[in-house]
């Protein structure tokens, strides 16, 4: 094997990518399990579905204040960085750092393809495809890359505000928000998308230059991470409240369906950085079995976030009736897969030296046999 297919090792991993990692994929399955029990609409319409207790509406307004899309900017954030860290590490052992990187992320998009065919909730394909956006720029100042990734977010604010404008509500919002058999309109579905890709690129963006900037490593001073912390909780919880504020008070009604969505979309950004922080604090301190267990989570991300969804639609629509738990008990499925995940992660790794999928990607990416057993 050439030094630039040897597996990393421990001393040279980054450990604070490794927790981040971890936490935001167990977080992104909060998210995720909505929509794997629940029709279309309750993953942005709360009262849609899933909320017939006190309970469950709890349950929803903590996840749209503290988790909706903050899980997945998290994701995406480490995916920029990600993308950086391999294509920086292919430029040192002497290979084409770009041709390795795109045709690497090909076969995510592959993977993506086949997660999709399962699941319309797939995130792959849009990383895949927003890579080489990422490694055209990834050697711009981190100033620069901060700018561009706040200036994607803010145009899916602006296009959903616009939408909102322009549409009847009644007619055009379908399975968006109100209706999981009638299609959203042309107008709607187009503002859904440049929202997801709008939020998921611009992260990415934000997380290469946090990389650059040597910050998403973890290697500032604790004083550093409390502040950011504290910024941009202070930024961006008022903002994702706001949101939710909005919708409950108009009853969830499809009038404010879109524009009531902007302060959350605003405040993903500042909260994904808030939470990086803290995970980053948390990890600077005494490593216990815990940074271990949701390390191993985090080396594994692909293959846990691919197993996250068969068990999903294999408990959520497949033992259980589809539609039939409220909110409460998916919460219960989502502590049962961490516990799941966070058990498994670490005996895998202690035998074999990537998780399965993981092996599997990397094989193909180099075309030659990868060791995997320690």
């Amino acid at each position: 094997m050439s030094n630039g297919a040897a597996p990393v090792g421990s001393g040279e991993r980054i450990t604070n990518l490794d927790t981040v990692r971890g936490v935001a994929t167990l977080g992104i399955l909060a998210m995720n399990a909505v929509s794997f029990g629940l029709p279309a609409p309750a993953y942005f319409n709360i009262d849609y579905a899933g909320s017939r207790t006190q309970l469950d509406q709890a349950v929803g307004i903590i996840g749209e204040v503290f988790i909706d899309q903050k899980s997945m900017a998290l994701f995406s954030l480490l995916f920029g960085a990600g993308i950086v860290l391999f294509a920086d590490r292919a430029e040192q052992h002497g290979r084409r750092p770009v041709l390795l990187s795109l045709w690497r992320n090909l076969l995510l998009f592959g993977i993506g393809l086949v997660h999709a065919a399962f699941w319309v909730g797939d995130i792959l394909t849009l990383y895949a495809l927003c890579s080489p956006i990422l490694l055209l720029l990834r050697k711009r100042s981190g100033r620069t890359l901060f700018i561009t990734g706040a200036a994607c977010l803010a145009v899916s604010a602006l296009w959903m505000t616009g939408t909102q404008m322009v549409i009847d509500p009644s007619a055009d919002l379908g399975d968006y928000w109100l209706n999981e058999r009638v299609s959203m309109s042309d107008p709607v579905e187009l503002a859904f998308i440049v929202d997801f890709g709008g939020r998921g690129l611009g992260m990415m963006l934000i997380g290469v230059a946090l990389f650059r900037t040597e910050i998403v490593q973890g290697t500032r001073p604790a004083a550093f991470y409390r502040r950011l912390a504290l910024g941009g909780l202070g930024l961006g919880l008022p903002l994702s409240v706001t949101g939710v504020v909005i919708h409950s008070s108009n009853n969830w009604n499809g009038d404010v369906a879109l524009i009531g969505a902007v302060p959350n979309i605003l405040a993903t950004a500042p909260l994904a950085i808030s939470y990086m922080a803290l995970i980053t604090l948390w990890n600077q301190g005494r490593a216990t079995w815990l940074h271990e267990r949701v390390r191993a989570v985090g080396r594994m991300a692909l293959t846990n976030y691919l197993a996250q969804t068969v068990l999903g639609l294999l408990v959520l629509d497949g033992i259980f009736e589809f539609g039939t738990l409220g909110r409460t008990q998916l919460l219960l499925f989502v502590v049962g897969v961490w516990t799941v995940q966070l058990a498994w992660s670490r005996p895998w790794l202690s035998r074999f030296c990537f998780g399965p999928v993981e092996w599997m990607w990397r094989v193909a990416t180099y075309r030659r046999l990868q060791p995997i057993r320690r």
